[in-house]
């Protein structure tokens, strides 16, 4: 199955700062978006979930109904247990939701925070008390915009071997927005390099990440350190 994007564009105050020419992303994949701050990365996310409109004020999708999860920079703690956190996301079958979200519990080692007030988790924990809930149901279509931003290196791990297992088993695409070029290197199987709202080049992660052919592609991660 295929997700189709066609192009859009976002202007604030007469400036272009997104200009996509459209995409085919695929299920069972990840997708990683790299580029530097004010490349348009965030912006694209958002306007792909949902919740910003583009210029054209019209949804990029020619299928309005593909289920899309959506995890923004900065996610929001519910004021009540994290479990519940979980829960409000859940299927609707209680069974089904309280076998999920103990999976996704231990998975993310929040088994022992289960009870414990979201609103006063570290960073970290917020971080991943949020990618818990939000993988509580299956969508064709996974959003997420820095996810493992606050985690630290086992958290990260977990957190991309747990995308990784979501990405075959609800058969989905995933689209991460990463400043981390490592971290696309170990999970994407394609990259999509923004540069000043530009899609400027895309391919396989080892095309992108080690063999780029654009110049902008190679001084970015020249900069960057790969």
């Amino acid at each position: 199955m295929t997700i189709p994007v066609n192009s859009f564009t976002k202007t604030y105050s007469r400036k272009t700062v997104l200009s996509f020419p459209g995409f085919t992303f695929h299920e069972k994949h990840i997708y990683a978006i790299i580029g530097a701050n004010g490349s348009g990365k965030s912006t694209f996310a958002r306007i792909a979930a949902g919740v910003l409109t583009p210029d054209a004020k019209a949804s990029p999708f020619s299928n309005t109904d593909i289920s899309i999860g959506y995890l923004p920079q900065k996610p929001f703690p519910f004021r009540m247990s994290l479990y519940r956190n979980l829960m409000l996301n859940g299927s609707g079958s209680k069974a089904v939701d309280v076998s999920r979200a103990n999976h996704l519990l231990e998975a993310l080692n929040l088994t022992q925070l289960s009870s414990a007030n979201a609103s006063q988790l570290s960073g970290g924990e917020t971080a991943r008390m949020a990618l818990a809930r939000l993988l509580m149901k299956d969508y064709r279509l996974l959003i997420l915009d820095e996810p493992t931003a606050a985690m630290d290196i086992h958290s990260t791990l977990q957190a991309e071997a747990l995308l990784k297992s979501y990405r075959e088993t609800a058969g989905a695409a995933i689209i991460l927005i990463t400043h981390s070029l490592k971290q696309a290197l170990r999970t994407a199987d394609e990259v999509l390099f923004f540069r000043e709202g530009i899609l400027m080049e895309y391919g396989s992660a080892e095309e992108i990440l080690v063999h780029p052919k654009k110049a902008e592609t190679k001084e970015f991660l020249e900069f960057y350190g790969m």
